[in-house]
């Protein structure tokens, strides 16, 4: 079986992505539908959650989305943001888009490599402070458990929820591979299709908690990324299809 179809759960972000090369090098037809939607919280939700932004000295950042929403709802709760405001970064890539909203010349921000626990020693040395952490209502569980055995003062504010999208025009499935990334997709996937059944389709995952997710869900995973050889979804792709159908 020849691989022509493949569907990416994702939306379309540009006509750079490596996967309409993929597309082109390889005469694969690419769809990307977004498995999951993200809707932001009202203030009126924020408020409900005991939630006063100006009660908070050091905000934590763990990813993109929550910068966007942090500024966003601060600005709708007219809420100023003090020059004095710390952050603290899971990775570099979050720093860096944090300039999207601040200058950072003016402001005190510390930046952790990749893992939570980079950045314990910046929490432990500002133990005193009060410490907001921006989530979705989707968080991994190390994160809250790690935050409450340093013993500082903190709160996690849901700022937006991951809820599944509506697949039903995917009502009978006919890609041959389907990439998921996250464990929010494969859970949109059953519950949009709760009789789901793999036969053919070949599955790729990315990261071990969408791995783990898979596994759990009964499916069969033919692709796993990130490897050391391959550490983008793209070329392991291409390399599957290669080896296998080519």
């Amino acid at each position: 079986m020849k691989i022509n179809h493949i569907l990416i759960s994702q939306p379309f972000k540009n006509s750079y992505s490596p996967y309409i090369e993929l597309g082109k090098k390889k005469n694969v037809q690419i769809d990307f539908i977004s498995f999951i939607e993200v809707k932001e919280a009202s203030p009126v939700e924020v408020r409900k959650q005991k939630i006063n932004f100006s009660d908070f000295s050091v905000v934590l950042f763990i990813s993109k989305k929550s910068v966007d929403y942090y500024f966003r709802l601060a600005e709708s709760m007219r809420f100023k943001i003090p020059i004095t405001m710390k952050y603290i970064c899971l990775t570099e890539v979050v720093a860096h888009y944090l300039q999207k909203y601040i200058v950072y010349r003016k402001r005190k921000i510390y930046i952790g490599k990749k893992n939570f626990q980079d950045i314990v020693p910046f929490i432990k040395k500002h133990y005193k402070e009060k410490y907001l952490l921006p989530s979705s209502n989707i968080l991994k569980p190390e994160i809250p458990k790690i935050l409450n055995r340093l013993n500082i003062l903190w709160k996690r504010a849901i700022l937006y929820k991951t809820t599944s999208s509506d697949l039903s025009d995917l009502k009978h499935i006919h890609h041959d591979i389907l990439v998921f990334f996250s464990p929010a997709c494969i859970k949109s996937l059953f519950e949009n299709f709760p009789n789901f059944n793999q036969k053919n389709i070949k599955i790729a995952t990315f990261g071990k908690n969408t791995l783990d997710a898979a596994y759990k869900a009964g499916l069969k995973i033919e692709i796993k990324v990130p490897t050391p050889k391959y550490p983008s979804m793209a070329k392991a792709l291409e390399n599957y299809i290669q080896k296998k159908y080519q």
